[in-house]
């Protein structure tokens, strides 16, 4: 991967990113976990993800949140981080890119999801762990937009019996795979979440 360090505004924040470009209209943001626990865009997991997009020829943008790495500003709880997720996807659309998707895993999905009706430009999302017994999430309704969500079975964090109850919920469409013996960290399962994501790519 030839990723290059960006910087693009939210708000009047400079974010800080990582882009993979590839020609064609076909893109993805990726967002990590939480800011408070640690999470960045280095994450093994967030690169997984875009490991899987990069190699199905996407362009693909993971960032930063406000307060992390070298992005300005401080952690919002979820509020500016949806800014920083809308700005994102507009720095995308900026360089012509028509065909975006949105990935996040853990507190990336939770925030993804809260903005991802309002983000017209975007056709569908991925969620990976999102935090359901961490979190609240009774806020999601139906969305066509969602069309993966990927758990593991030993994720007390992301409980696959909870995200099983809620996909239909969410979108009785979407697909929901379970990955045996992983956790929330998915350490030597990697693997297996690219060719999930590579699948439906």
């Amino acid at each position: 991967m030839k990723e290059e360090r960006v910087f693009f505004k939210s708000q009047d924040l400079n974010i800080e990113g990582l882009i993979n470009e590839s020609q064609g209209q076909n893109a993805v943001v990726v967002t990590h976990p939480h800011p408070l626990y640690g999470g960045d865009m280095n994450n093994n997991v967030v690169e997984s993800v875009v490991r899987a997009y990069v190699e199905n020829g996407y362009t693909t943008l993971r960032f930063n949140f406000r307060g992390v790495g070298g992005s300005e500003g401080g952690y919002d709880n979820g509020t500016g981080e949806q800014e920083d997720v809308t700005a994102a996807v507009a720095y995308l659309c900026g360089l012509g890119k028509t065909s975006i998707d949105l990935a996040g895993y853990s507190f990336g999905a939770w925030v993804n999801a809260q903005c991802i009706e309002s983000l017209t430009d975007v056709k569908r999302m991925i969620m990976v762990s999102p935090p359901v017994n961490f979190i609240d999430f009774s806020f999601l309704e139906y969305s066509e937009k969602i069309r993966l969500v990927i758990a593991g079975s030993e994720d007390d964090i992301a409980p696959p019996a909870m995200i099983k109850e809620m996909v239909p919920r969410w979108n009785p469409e979407a697909e929901f795979r379970m990955i045996k013996g992983a956790d929330h960290f998915y350490w030597g399962k990697t693997g297996e979440l690219e060719r999930m994501i590579g699948d439906l790519i």
